[in-house]
Parts: C-alpha cells; structure tokens; sequence
C-alpha cells in the first residue's frame, strides 16, 4: 500500500476540554486584582494570550487593566523581590575611574 493512498488516521487519546480562565461572570476591571494577578509572571510581565488561554478581546482588557493598575500603584511594574531575598545588597560603582600618576 502506497504512503498516498493510506487513510488518515486519527488518535484515540481523551480529550478534556479545560475550564476557561475567565469566567462570564467575572468582570476585568483594574480592581478586580484576584483576577489580574493570575495573570503576571513572577517577575510582573504580563503573560502571552497562549499561556493565559484568553481571547483577544479578553487578553486587550486584561492588559489595559494591569496597565492601569500599576499606574495607581496597585500592582509593582517590576517584581525584584527574588534579588533582595538572596542575601547582602550589592554595592553598585558609579563607572568613574580615577588615574594613578
């Protein structure tokens, strides 16, 4: 039998349909932060609409609504709480380099 000529066939595997991250009755509003923080990374970026599973329309409000949010200081525009964690701060150098003679 020829590659060509063999049907299609399809796999057997289960497939079960996940729960939409938004609900219908859940509005997305910049003080809904329940909502917003479920979608932000840990470092405080805002996650793909592949990862969050949105439409585009859900993934544009969800966005304008985190922007808004940090605007108003509800939500950290970066999250570097791991740096601080770590230990000792680290001392930065101004770069200016002072010369021997």
């Amino acid at each position: 039998m020829d590659k060509s000529k063999r049907p299609f066939l399809k796999s057997k595997r289960s497939f079960r349909r996940r729960l939409p991250p938004i609900q219908s009755g859940d509005r997305i509003d910049y003080r809904n932060m329940s909502l917003i923080s479920r979608f932000i990374s840990e470092q405080g970026k805002i996650l793909s609409r592949r990862v969050n599973r949105l439409t585009l329309k859900q993934q544009r409000l969800i966005t304008i609504a985190i922007k808004q949010a940090r605007i108003l200081s509800l939500l950290p525009f970066l999250n570097n709480e791991k740096q601080f964690e770590k230990g000792e701060l680290t001392v930065r150098t101004t770069g200016l380099r002072t010369r021997i003679k």
